[in-house]
């Protein structure tokens, strides 16, 4: 995991989530490359290996390109729902003090008519 820092439950539950999907993305890598080399029944067992390993290979790289992309977009969206949440917090913290203003304001007005003032 983080070699010695201490993890969340979350983070701990995140790694071993993450580590599950890629055995099962190898496990499928696999398949479907014995799928493929079960096409070119002319190869001898050890072409089909070869074959095998290849398409294998090829496979997992391009999940790993793919989640890469997936895990950059995915900052990024989260860097831009980020700011955006910012702005809206700000926004609501401010129309918040100046409908307490206006109130407040209201209060002292009506107990100031009230009191003869």
């Amino acid at each position: 995991m983080s070699g010695g820092t201490p993890v969340t439950a979350a983070e701990a539950i995140n790694e071993i989530e993450g580590y599950l999907l890629w055995e099962a993305e190898k496990d499928r890598a696999r398949t479907r490359a014995q799928e493929f080399s079960a096409r070119l029944p002319w190869l001898t067992r050890a072409q089909q290996e070869e074959v095998e390993r290849q398409y294998q290979a090829d496979q997992l790289e391009y999940s790993r390109a793919s989640l890469r992309r997936i895990a950059a977009r995915s900052g990024e969206l989260r860097a831009e729902y980020e700011g955006v949440y910012q702005v809206l917090r700000r926004r609501m913290v401010t129309g918040f003090l100046a409908a307490t203003a206006v109130l407040v304001t209201g209060a002292v007005v009506v107990a100031v008519a009230l009191t003869g003032g």
